[in-house]
């Protein structure tokens, strides 16, 4: 559940106190969580609990009063890995049934780019209603899930069928949604990710680096373990942090280190993704001592480094599938036939300088793919956790 953006549309019904439990276990399980709210589930629940619990803003008209902003519905479906509408009231299912959108929770429902789950809430006669059952169905063949109710004690004082799930057995129903959607091309194989830049020392103090903050490796190590992977991470000098049960990270300095945890893990990976920049050269001889200004100039003599994407090629078996990454700064796509060819890469991620919000430090990455069979494809500008989706999808097309 971890990293996932669960959106919760919440109505008018009187179980919608419960969600507040349900924000409460999505946050500890370290989901993202943004709320909708009707106007009419604000007499059930404080808009300001449910911003306070999601550290989100709560959206509940098209408009805020207070500041005038739009809150826009095609954003909230864009965010969204899964709309979770609890408590579904009947009022809301039928017009969910017939494409209403005279609110800011349907408006968003109609403009979602993933699945919608509901969890029922409604006194035991509407909800045996042949209506009521009618509306269902059709919410089924439009692909909502739709999680069953329970038998109790209905706020009518009747009891029945009608009680919405309680928020553990709603979490379950999320965190069995997701399972469900875990690529097994991927679960439970090993993958082994560098990131990061290499920090080759001069001196105690001083070194030889790039700008490099690790962060297209680390997306990329998280997308692994959204669809399952065990992932080792061999990450260079990064403020980046990354937690998960299936994740062991390892921090490292030089490219010589970085090289020996490679060779520790590689025999046993079945992919390996090196988008660490490793610094080409390094000193020749480091200086023990810090080095004092003395002279008006400063030689130092640099030797190469070991080339750690070459050795994973060179010692790469069919069954092993290699990742590489070049910035280029011209010649994108020569320059990477060379280099895919030259280290024996399955397939290799390119972007250049040359590409505003591409490169080093930024959120956001303009890639080129090319693989070993010269399929060859460019992506717009996207967020890097949206390039990582699009290169394990890259390579999951390729192993097919």
């Amino acid at each position: 559940m971890r990293g996932k953006r669960i959106l919760l549309g919440i109505t008018g019904g009187i179980s919608a106190y419960k969600i507040v439990f349900l924000i409460r276990l999505l946050k500890k399980a370290e989901a993202e969580v943004k709320c909708i709210m009707t106007p009419a589930s604000c007499d059930f629940i404080s808009p300001l609990v449910v911003s306070t619990l999601s550290e989100n803003p709560v959206g509940i008209e098209f408009w805020n009063k207070n500041d005038g902003s739009w809150n826009n519905h095609v954003e909230y479906g864009l965010w969204a890995d899964l709309f979770v509408i609890a408590p579904l009231t009947k009022n809301t299912l039928s017009k969910m049934a017939v494409g209403s959108c005279d609110n800011l929770l349907l408006a968003t429902y109609l403009s979602m780019k993933t699945n919608t789950l509901v969890a029922p809430a409604m006194d035991i006669d509407m909800y045996a209603h042949p209506s009521t059952q009618r509306n269902f169905t059709q919410l089924t063949e439009d692909g909502v899930e739709i999680i069953p109710v329970e038998f109790g004690e209905l706020a009518s004082g009747l009891t029945g069928e009608g009680r919405m799930a309680e928020p553990e057995t709603i979490f379950n129903a999320i965190e069995n949604y997701f399972d469900s959607k875990l690529d097994l091309v991927y679960k439970g194989k090993h993958v082994v990710i560098t990131a990061g830049p290499t920090h080759e020392a001069i001196d105690p103090v001083r070194f030889i680096g790039n700008n490099s903050s690790g962060k297209m490796g680390y997306r990329i190590a998280n997308e692994f373990l959204i669809q399952g992977a065990n992932v080792t991470l061999v990450s260079g000098p990064s403020n980046l942090k990354l937690e998960h049960p299936n994740l062991t990270l390892v921090r490292v300095k030089s490219a010589d280190e970085m090289l020996v945890e490679v060779q520790k893990i590689w025999k046993e990976s079945t992919f390996g993704v090196f988008s660490a920049a490793v610094a080409d050269y390094r000193p020749k001889d480091r200086v023990e001592q810090k080095i004092k200004k003395t002279d008006t100039e400063l030689t130092i003599t640099l030797t190469k480094n070991p080339d750690i994407l070459l050795w994973a090629g060179e010692h790469k078996t069919d069954e092993q599938y290699l990742v590489g990454f070049a910035l280029e700064t011209n010649d994108l796509r020569k320059n990477g036939t060379e280099k895919l060819k030259r280290k024996n890469l399955n397939m290799i991620v390119m972007n250049t300088l040359a590409d505003s919000g591409a490169g080093f430090g930024f959120d956001t990455n303009k890639i080129s793919i090319l693989d070993n069979r010269n399929n060859f494809k460019t992506f717009e500008l996207k967020s890097k956790e949206e390039v990582a989706k699009d290169v394990l999808l890259f390579l999951k097309k390729y192993i097919s």
